[in-house]
């Protein structure tokens, strides 16, 4: 990544400060469903780093939501308070706090992808995505079934959490997310991504460790998607299992197809899309599955690449 990519992550944090700043004058609704795409956008982008760019197929992507926002949700709740008394109450002290704990919840995800990934990653296709979807339902299950006076709070989940969550944090950690998944793939090293993608074998005939990149690609998907989590946990203040079920995942996974594989910028667009389809129908929640099963068929009738597929910023950079 050049010097220009690195010039508009700056820009976009400080526009992401700046819009902070001013959050207050803006509609809680509205900035509801702004705060809720940014979230979408952090998933979107991460699970196109396993899905799109590396050409694997989960479908586990809501349990690593899952793992980062209970991690970070742990820490604000147990040891907030320490940390507070420590870093002190102010705003600097409570976005220490906050950065703490969503490293935590991102670093727990990472673990539990690089737990789940070096085992299974050495399968694919369908086979991959089983596992990943076996996975997701194991993380939702042990989360419902642990005690209710426990941390994880059982089947009812955790409460109380505090709403750090705001406009400079979700759509500065966005920024990240694509500036760091673009600069890996475009990367010398991210041409393994590719490699994997494009034909698996013949990578492997020509000294490709496969599984070291896929692994990474898993790692660093699920580090981001425990981020998004987090931002989660600390926007809606409630969490619960069922928050962060197979629904979810296929939420992300059609963001993704719809967007178009392996485009950064069209699995953004679908991602804002997407969440205001969703908050759209929200009167007709029992129709919402019905309409994205049919947006997603008429899609791959019509546009099977995709809103906005690779190949079209591919030949705008040659041409």
């Amino acid at each position: 990544m050049n010097y220009k990519s690195q010039i508009a992550l700056v820009a976009a944090l400080a526009i992401s400060l700046g819009v902070s700043l001013v959050s207050g004058s803006i509609d809680d609704y509205f900035l509801d469903i702004l705060l809720n795409a940014g979230i979408n956008i952090i998933l979107a982008v991460s699970l196109n780093l396993v899905n799109g760019h590396t050409g694997q197929f989960s479908l586990g992507h809501a349990a690593f939501m899952g793992v980062g926002a209970y991690g970070a949700s742990i820490v604000t709740l147990e040891m907030g308070g320490s940390l507070m008394r420590i870093f002190g109450s102010g705003a600097f002290g409570t976005g220490i706090l906050f950065l703490i704990a969503l490293l935590v919840g991102g670093l727990c995800a990472a673990i539990c992808g690089w737990a789940v990934g070096v085992p299974s990653l050495r399968l694919r296709g369908d086979y991959l995505a089983i596992v990943t979807l076996g996975f997701n339902e194991i993380i939702r299950v042990v989360l419902q079934n642990t005690s209710g006076d426990g941390p994880f709070g059982g089947a009812l989940g955790l409460k109380g959490i505090e709403q750090y969550t705001n406009f400079f944090w979700v759509f500065g950690i966005a920024a990240i997310a694509i500036y760091v998944i673009s600069a890996l793939v475009n990367s010398t090293y991210g041409r393994g991504f590719l490699a994997v993608r494009d034909d698996e074998i013949a990578g492997e005939s020509m000294g490709v460790n496969t599984v070291r990149y896929k692994v990474i690609a898993f790692v660093t998907g699920a580090f981001f998607a425990g981020l998004a989590g987090g931002l989660y946990a600390h926007l809606r203040s409630t969490i619960s299992p069922e928050g962060f079920n197979f629904l979810k995942s296929v939420d992300v996974v059609v963001m993704v197809i719809l967007g178009g594989m392996g485009s950064t910028v069209g699995v953004i667009v679908a991602a804002i899309v997407l969440t205001v389809l969703n908050e759209t129908l929200r009167d007709f929640e029992q129709y919402r599955m019905i309409v994205f099963s049919l947006l997603l068929i008429v899609m791959m009738i019509v546009r099977p690449q995709g809103l906005l597929p690779e190949s079209m910023f591919q030949r705008r950079k040659k041409a």
